[in-house]
């Protein structure tokens, strides 16, 4: 059984993206995180702590969250005000997650989603000696945008990011073990892209070409002193773009942009390419400033923790069949118009901003990129000519290319309810090179419904168990005697008195705390699969929220040393998930579980465990085991061993493997 439930092939690339088509588990990478983000800005602290509790349940990884330049810094330059978040990372950890700040140096509000109103700090406008206009950028409509501080005012502001970065770290040094990773905000909505398609500008948003931004002075002198560089002198432009100017200040970004993008003159005329050219690696550069300010405000207790940055996945205007063919994305800043944009030798197009990331995988702590959309369709001949499925491939194939670890988003919150998103989701697990996941947002996840289910599918069959914990492959072989119709389960974990008495664990709160994380080797038997795909715990509760009906715990599968001839075909558990099986040794209606355990939540790699018979004899009865760490009516097996019972026995052998 293929436990990804997925098909052979890549879903529907509309513009031939080649994938080779194997099984998508022989091709599927395995997730190191499976987060989910916060609310913008929580309000509700008893419905979040409930989603909390049911995220950690299914076994999501981190919730990232906001950490709002704005709401911390809003009083003035140094005043710092962290209550809120004090209070906020307490709730996440206390429920047993990590976290995961963006440092948001970023407006809340007017982007796709947003639902609150922060904007970045009043103060920092006036802060220096230039105008206001000059740190905000300015687009081809005239509009100044409030959002973010402009990169063309990057040498002036890099050290107000970086103080804040400094004071968050000595703040939350004492987290630094239960952070996963320092994510930094590059642009508007937190991604590394121009406010091209924001509310500052009037028809610029989905599915038009966007407005370019590089009409403030700073960025005009910028793009004058850059022409001059390149061609050494004012007449050495004009040669080039075939004008006649008399002044360096006549170097100007288009005076119709509609008509220079329409007439295709960023791909077609030395002036539009060097246009795109200069404005592109501006973008390029401000990443690189701001990541560079983030390993320095983060040199000190969280100098190991991996930092991140994100790109959106701006996928319209991809197919149009005119000029305006990719414009939404060159007008965000994400690609040149002067190089192949449908070869793979250029990332289509991603090679210079995946190449940001890249430039730091030398160093120990690395950086992660982040994209989104993953949950999206193809749709060329729509009226968004959207290739958003292509382009999740795309880009992480350059990452790839690149040696960049990328992980993934949803771009709307909707795309996380529905089955179509997330076949969409698994399907860029299978074929490409994601490593990770981040839902938009956790109530989408973590309140029952679609969202919920296939998320808890998708952590149990994509999410890598042995990353944090003590993973280890643990064997359970339990003699018991069966007839046609009937299975063996398993429950078990760790007594709740003892556990609240002698390792300060509240199981009646948070019942995962005496719950043991597992993850099940064997997927292969067509009976037991269903069960064993829903199932995360070796717990006491019985049926969890995503297996199969009629699962009375943990699934075993039937074994035996020897499969004679005259039972027919033979079966293998290698290869049928049941039947003949290496490791034992012991005789016919040995049922066995084979998982890979987190030890570390055991007892000093202990734990109890009783079976059950569906269809039949139920329970077994008690036990009285000798050599265990407390006592108890149950059967204790060790983890990271093969252990071997009888129902209603005491007796047990624990092996190595």
């Amino acid at each position: 059984m293929n436990p990804f439930k997925n098909t052979s092939r890549p879903l529907g690339m509309a513009f031939g993206l080649a994938a080779t088509a194997l099984s998508s588990a022989a091709l599927a990478d395995m997730a190191q995180s499976a987060n989910v983000m916060a609310p913008l800005e929580v309000s509700d602290y008893y419905a979040f702590e409930q989603q909390l509790s049911t995220a950690k349940n299914m076994g999501v990884t981190a919730v990232s969250v906001d950490v709002w330049w704005g709401k911390v810094e809003g009083a003035g330059d140094q005043q710092f005000d962290w209550g809120y978040y004090d209070d906020l990372f307490n709730r996440i950890t206390s429920a047993g997650l990590d976290v995961v700040p963006i440092m948001s140096f970023h407006q809340c509000g007017g982007n796709v989603g947003d639902t609150c109103d922060i904007p970045i700090p009043g103060w920092i406008w006036n802060h220096y000696s230039v105008p206001g206009s000059d740190l905000r950028y300015k687009s081809e409509q005239g509009n100044e945008s409030w959002e973010t501080v402009s990169l063309w005012a990057d040498h002036l502001v890099l050290g107000e990011y970086q103080e804040f970065m400094e004071a968050f770290e000595a703040r939350y040094a004492y987290m630094a073990d239960d952070i996963l990773e320092l994510n930094v905000s590059m642009g508007p909505a937190g991604e590394l892209r121009y406010p091209s398609y924001n509310s500052h500008d009037t028809g610029s948003g989905y599915p038009t070409r966007g407005a370019f931004q590089s009409y403030s002075d700073p960025a005009k002198a910028d793009f004058q002193n850059w022409a001059i560089d390149k061609y050494g002198s004012l007449s050495g432009v004009n040669s080039a773009w075939g004008t006649s100017m008399t002044q360096t200040s006549q170097i100007q970004p288009p005076a119709d942009a509609t008509y220079f993008v329409e007439s295709g003159d960023q791909f077609n005329t030395q002036y539009g390419r060097d246009f795109v050219r200069w404005y592109h690696d501006s973008l390029m550069q401000h990443g690189h400033n701001m990541m560079d300010t983030a390993l320095v405000g983060f040199d000190g207790a969280f100098a190991d923790v991996e930092l991140g940055m994100k790109i959106p996945g701006i996928h319209w205007k991809m197919s149009a069949t005119d000029y305006t063919k990719r414009s939404a994305e060159i007008a965000a800043g994400l690609i040149p118009s002067d190089v192949d944009l449908d070869s793979s030798a250029t990332g289509h197009g991603y090679s210079d901003i995946v190449g940001i990331p890249a430039s730091y995988q030398h160093l120990d702590r690395g950086v992660v990129l982040h994209f989104t959309a993953l949950e999206m369709n193809d749709d060329p001949y729509g009226g968004g000519q959207s290739l958003a499925q292509t382009l999740v491939f795309w880009v992480a194939e350059e990452a790839a290319n690149q040696g960049v670890p990328i992980k993934g988003e949803n771009a709307l919150a909707g795309g996380a309810t529905t089955d179509t998103g997330w076949d969409n989701i698994e399907n860029a697990f299978d074929y490409a090179s994601y490593s990770g996941m981040t839902v938009l947002r956790i109530n989408q996840v973590a309140t029952g419904g679609t969202g919920q289910y296939r998320y808890e599918q998708f952590i149990n069959n994509y999410l890598d168990q042995t990353q944090g914990g003590d993973f280890q492959r643990t064997v359970i072989f339990m003699y018991g005697q069966t007839q046609s119709g009937q299975d063996m389960f398993i429950r078990g974990g760790i007594d709740h008195n003892y556990a609240n008495t002698n390792l300060g664990r509240n199981c009646s709160t948070s019942n995962f705390e005496c719950a043991i994380r597992i993850q099940h080797n064997n997927l292969l038997n067509d009976t037991t699969a269903p069960w064993k795909e829903g199932d995360l715990y070796l717990d006491w509760y019985g049926l969890e929220a995503n297996q199969g009906a009629g699962a009375e715990g943990t699934a075993m599968d039937w074994t035996t040393d020897y499969w004679p001839d005259s039972w027919g075909t033979k079966r293998t558990v290698p290869v049928d998930g049941y039947g003949e099986e290496a490791l034992n040794n012991y005789g016919d209606h040995y049922w066995m579980l084979d998982v890979q355990m987190d030890c570390s939540k055991t007892v000093n790699g202990w734990f109890e465990l009783k079976s059950y018979i569906s269809n039949g004899p139920g329970w077994e009865g008690d036990i009285s085991q000798s050599g265990t760490p407390y006592a108890s009516n149950n059967h204790f097996a060790q983890c990271g061993k093969i252990n071997v019972f009888q129902r209603d026995n005491s007796a047990v052998q624990i092996l190595d493997f």
